[in-house]
């Protein structure tokens, strides 16, 4: 129920496209919001960390411009549309959750590494 409301009121987007903001701009963040177990088990090779239970506590002092632009994943999509809602309570206007999350990362090929 909750996932369904936040996905209302945030964007998604597809792996390709979060491909494609990425390539077409340097300083966009991608954000993998998973716990710490699954984020050492395997990431997105280019990804920051922010899990989402430290999510609302750490947002602002990692990314103090609101005008970032985050693209945040989780493992199936669920986490991040929830993180993304957060983020926007928070003022953050340029957030996005990838479609699919990791798993749909890691099925197009996506770099991945794991570990810190």
């Amino acid at each position: 129920m909750l996932v369904a409301e936040a996905k209302k009121s945030v964007t998604e987007i597809s792996v390709a496209e979060a491909r494609a903001r990425l390539v077409a701009n340097s300083k966009v963040i991608l954000m993998d919001v998973r716990e710490d177990h699954e984020w050492l088990a395997g990431h997105a090779a280019e990804a920051v960390h922010l899990g989402k239970g430290i999510f609302e506590r750490d947002l602002e002092k990692m990314y103090p411009d609101k005008k970032t632009e985050i693209i945040m994943y989780c493992g199936g999509g669920f986490r991040s549309a929830l993180t993304c809602e957060a983020a926007q309570k928070m003022g953050y206007r340029q957030v996005y959750s990838v479609i699919g999350g990791y798993k749909g990362l890691v099925a197009t090929g996506w770099a991945v590494k794991t570990g810190q």
